[in-house]
Formats: C-alpha cells, sequence, structure tokens
C-alpha cells in the first residue's frame, strides 16, 4: 500500500472501500467502526473528568479513558494489519494451479488472515464493559454518545466475526477451524448482548428507539 489506510481522510477512505480493490474490505471497516465506538467512549470521559460535579468518579473515568484509549489504537492498527494479512492471501491463489505447495500456501494463508479480525472481536469485547462503566458516571449530556459507542461496538464484534468465519469455512484443517469459531461465539454469546443492553437501557431512558433482537 503506497499509505497507510488510517491516515487517508474519511472521503478517501470511502472511496477505497467502494473501489474494486480487496482492501480495505469488511475487516477494515469493522475495526475503524471498533475504532470509533471507543472514541466515543473517551470523549464522553473527556467531558467528565476535571469537573467538581464529577469529582467523586474523576479517578474511574481517567482510568477507563486511558484503557479505551489503548483500545482505539489497537483497533487503528489492525485495520492496517487486516489490509496485510489479506497479501498472502492473494499471492497463494495467484500461485499455478499444479504447483504442489498451492494448497498449502493457500490454507496456511487463510489461517492468517483469521487473525486480525479475531483480534478486533478481542478488542471490540474489551471496550464493552469499559462503555458500561463509563455509561454509569459520565455527564447526562454525554449518555447518549455511550449509547451510540456501544452500538458502533456491538457492530463492529458482530462484522469482525464474519471476517473471522469466511475464512475458517475455507480451512481444511477443521479442528484449527472449529477450535477459531468455538472462540468465536463465545465472544459473541457474552458480549452482543450486553452491549445491546446497555445500548436499549439508555435509549429507553431518552426516548430513542433501538430494535432489540
Amino acid at each position: 500500500m503506497d499509505v497507510r489506510l488510517t491516515e487517508l481522510s474519511c472521503e478517501e477512505f470511502a472511496e477505497r472501500v467502494a473501489a474494486k480493490t480487496s482492501v480495505p474490505g469488511g475487516g477494515g471497516v469493522a475495526a475503524l467502526v471498533g475504532a470509533l465506538g471507543a472514541a466515543l467512549c473517551s470523549m464522553a470521559g473527556a467531558f467528565t473528568v476535571g469537573k467538581a460535579r464529577f469529582a467523586d468518579v474523576d479517578a474511574d473515568a481517567r482510568r477507563i479513558m486511558d484503557e479505551v484509549e489503548d483500545i482505539r489504537y489497537h483497533l487503528l492498527e489492525l485495520v492496517e494489519e487486516d489490509a496485510l494479512g489479506f497479501e498472502p492471501v492473494t499471492a497463494a491463489h495467484a500461485r499455478p494451479a499444479d504447483d504442489p505447495a498451492r494448497a498449502a500456501a493457500i490454507e496456511q494463508a487463510t489461517e492468517g488472515a483469521c487473525m486480525a479480525p479475531l483480534a478486533m472481536m478481542g478488542e471490540c469485547c474489551r471496550a464493552v464493559p469499559l462503555l458500561e462503566e463509563m455509561g454509569k458516571i459520565c455527564s447526562p449530556l454525554l449518555i447518549s454518545d455511550v449509547a451510540c459507542a456501544a452500538l458502533l461496538v456491538r457492530a463492529a464484534l458482530e462484522t469482525a466475526s464474519v471476517n473471522v468465519y469466511v475464512n475458517t469455512s475455507l480451512l481444511t484443517d477443521r479442528s484449527m477451524a472449529e477450535r477459531v469459531e468455538s472462540t468465536c461465539s463465545e465472544l459473541l454469546d457474552e458480549y452482543v448482548p450486553r452491549a445491546e443492553s446497555l445500548a436499549l437501557s439508555i435509549t429507553d431512558r431518552i426516548g430513542a428507539r433501538v430494535v432489540a433482537r
């Protein structure tokens, strides 16, 4: 890549996604969406810390901000890692059909392509309990942003999982595939309902509408 994807403007990034190119695709978009959710959590904290009204939760808000900024940083890095992880897949499939090493190369590259979206899922899951905490202590003026963050993180988590499953479905090593898929299922089962519950608890308070499952 001639430039880091995360250094593109919003317009340029969207144009890259829309273009007839392999990356950025669903994985990179998932990571960026998760990073934006984390950023909203930080914003809620930024408008809370340093105010006398919230002095009793100042330390907690700062701790949450530190942790969620780490998540945001890692998710932005995963935009790049997801794109880089796809390069070996492309190269493996470009090998001649009669190359005896082609199948093994495709298998190895496909396993590798699971790693970035799986890491995205982990980072999104880290964000959920921090959002739950921030929703309890931040300024009421920022509570809608916490709800938006929860919805974005949930979307990123589920989107990243799709990018894991599309790769595991192609693996011939079904034992490896099942281990990865089991991890995905556990993360989805725990953290998607928590993110949804947080968003709903806030939207119910402010009169907004979110469709629950």
